[in-house]
């Protein structure tokens, strides 16, 4: 009896430890400090502080539905109703989305960035890849409609968990943007969570993920296989223009294909030759803006 009850012991003390353990990695990512994104991105010559300082911009803060607000800057120097929101990733915040401004702003669009919850100056207590976000995108959108008026031609620019969260969000919501750009996203979450567990840990999916599942329902309050941007894809009837990097060892380009193959309708695939995770843009600047480019001219804009 009391070999039973140690090993019990041992069984549920595995559980909460792997439990906590994997779930806390996920909620509570570390994030990278403001410093390391300018450094990175200035690095690359994709920052300048005094260039961003000298733009005219708009801190604007907006109600999420969760109880938190959403902090951002509306950048408008141009007279034109065409307007792109820009969606970060995980670990990172607003800053890391001037790169993206600054290309828009040169094709001659107004840019709003903001933080997701958890990161920058947004609130929001854990990172939850896409489900939380998208709801957050949803209220982002209606205030800028609100706003400026729903004539505003809208896209949404996505990295990483932005492009998850812009289509999580353009599945949710039909039509409430002209179109979509993901760049690197993943097609499913628990896909790339098996796959990192593979990589990082090295240790068997079935040993982590039973355990995991239920712990993030329980405590996140949400499910680890409804963060599909490919379920999300099919309900997408506006123009969608999929980026991933061919050298990505983070999120696999085989993600980005899947979803291509499974959108119908006007879509547009650019696989990078070079760059790593998040780095299509850094390494291949001007056939990154030509493909947008050509994107654009497909869809009539």
């Amino acid at each position: 009896m009391k070999k039973i009850f140690i090993g019990l012991l041992i069984i549920l003390s595995y559980i909460f430890i792997i439990g906590f353990f994997f779930t806390n990695k996920m909620m509570y990512i570390k994030k990278k400090t403001d410093e390391e994104i300018i450094n990175r991105d200035t690095k690359y010559g994709l920052y300048n502080q005094r260039d961003f300082d000298a733009l005219e911009k708009k801190d604007v803060s907006i109600p999420s539905q969760f109880g938190y607000s959403i902090k951002g800057t509306l950048i408008e120097p141009h007279k034109t109703n065409r307007y792109i929101i820009i969606c970060h990733g995980v670990t990172v915040n607003r800053l890391n989305s001037v790169k993206y401004m600054n290309l828009f702003l040169q094709k001659g669009w107004n840019v709003l960035i903001y933080d997701h919850r958890r990161h920058g100056e947004s609130g929001g207590k854990t990172t939850s890849y896409g489900h939380y976000e998208k709801f957050d995108l949803q209220s982002v959108v209606q205030w800028l409609k609100t706003e400026l008026g729903d004539s505003i031609i809208l896209g949404i620019h996505g990295e990483s968990m932005g492009a998850v969260t812009t289509l999580l969000y353009a599945g949710m919501v039909e039509d409430s943007a002209d179109f979509y750009i993901a760049d690197c996203p993943f097609s499913e979450l628990e896909a790339q969570l098996l796959y990192r567990l593979k990589v990082e840990f090295k240790v068997p999916s079935l040993l982590i993920m039973p355990i995991a599942k239920p712990f993030v329902q329980l405590r996140d309050r949400y499910s680890i296989k409804g963060v599909s941007p490919l379920n999300a894809i099919a309900n997408i009837k506006r123009p969608v223009l999929l980026i991933h990097s061919k050298e990505d060892d983070y999120i696999p380009a085989e993600m980005t294909k899947q979803l291509y193959e499974k959108k119908t309708g006007l879509k547009k695939l650019y696989i990078a030759e070079k760059g790593s995770h998040a780095m299509s843009y850094a390494e291949n600047r001007e056939e990154y803006s030509k493909v947008i480019d050509e994107f654009f001219a497909e869809i009539g804009l």
